[in-house]
């Protein structure tokens, strides 16, 4: 069971902490995770929503069911615009605290996840992710050639979302979709659910083939803009196509480039002619793709070090900054390991 979308719970009032400790319990629940899982869950979104208020005045819990390796797990990603930490390793061993406490929270939530990663500055905030599976993931894992995150959110105080992320790995491909659904709502998350399902059952390599054939899948929807970015491990090169404002750019140790997408809307007016823009691959590059729920800029330049971290933390440090909260926001990051 995975989540198309992450659930954005407000952790601003310690009035709204029953309900927001409830809706975890009941997706971790609906996980089938075992009783003892659910209470590991439990205690860790107990510490981080405790964080939230004690330390930065409150924040936001991102929540998603996630699978990896074929286990069940769960995503949890506290993010606030507090006092930020100096020192993380200090402040993540027990008995450690700035408020007079037992100082166990950090050190608690280490213990219990799968995966622990905390990215913070000093007066801008702090962002917490924290990753449970059902059982331990394999000790010895086979390196992947590629690392893929997305946080995808739809417009605040909505549930449907008309952003949409799809992807597809093998043995010779890495093939992302980034999808927009015009407005938002209902009507925008069918326009953007009918492109993500052409994309994934068709099996062309190149992004503008691809594009116009989710092109013909959409014609009876509202339409959408977006990128189809496939990476080619033989050629060790990036193809990109994309219609519409998806901002996309390729970052590596030397330069940033940023794609300049055709004007238009998939499903209702593609350009007759369209061309692929391909880049090589240089060490340590990594893609991100952000629909205009984002603002546009955006430079990862500001976060020190933040490319040595899991790519949900950077996704939603972006997120964090540069979300327009006025529509559905998405930042997608991808990293090849060559």
């Amino acid at each position: 069971m995975v989540n198309r979308t992450h659930r954005v719970l407000k952790a601003d009032d310690r009035s709204y902490f029953a309900l927001l400790k409830k809706e975890v319990h009941a997706l971790a629940l609906s996980a089938n995770f075992s009783e003892q899982k659910v209470g590991e869950i439990d205690i860790i979104v107990a510490e981080m929503v405790s964080n939230l208020v004690k330390h930065a005045g409150g924040g936001q819990l991102l929540v998603k069911l996630i699978e990896e390796s074929s286990l069940q797990g769960i995503e949890l990603i506290s993010v606030d615009n507090g006092a930020g930490m100096t020192d993380i390793s200090r402040m993540v061993a027990d008995g450690v605290s700035t408020k007079n406490t037992l100082g166990q929270g950090l050190g608690a939530i280490k213990r219990l996840s799968n995966l622990f990663q905390v990215y913070s500055q000093k007066d801008w905030g702090t962002v917490i992710l924290s990753r449970l599976f059902e059982n331990d993931l394999p000790q010895f894992q086979k390196p992947t050639v590629s690392e893929i995150k997305a946080v995808v959110l739809p417009k605040p105080g909505e549930t449907a979302c008309g952003d949409g992320f799809f992807y597809t790995v093998n043995n010779d491909y890495i093939r992302l979709f980034l999808g927009d659904g015009l407005g938002h709502g209902i009507e925008a998350e069918k326009a953007v659910l009918t492109a993500g399902a052409a994309f994934e059952t068709c099996n062309e390599v190149e992004p503008v083939t691809i594009i116009r054939t989710i092109n013909e899948a959409v014609k009876k929807t509202r339409g959408l803009v977006g990128t189809v970015a496939v990476f080619s491990i033989k050629n060790k090169s990036w193809k990109i196509c994309g219609i519409g404002n998806i901002m996309t750019k390729i970052i590596s140790l030397t330069n940033t480039k940023n794609y300049m997408a055709y004007n238009g809307i998939i499903g209702l007016n593609v350009p007759n002619t369209l061309n692929t823009q391909e880049v090589e691959y240089e060490k340590g590059q990594y893609i991100i793709l952000c629909s205009d729920g984002i603002k546009s800029r955006w430079d990862t330049i500001k976060y020190p070090a933040i490319i040595r971290y899991d790519l949900s933390i950077l996704a939603a440090t972006i997120i964090k900054d540069y979300s327009r909260n006025t529509d559905d926001m998405s930042v997608v990051c991808c990293k090849i390991n060559l």
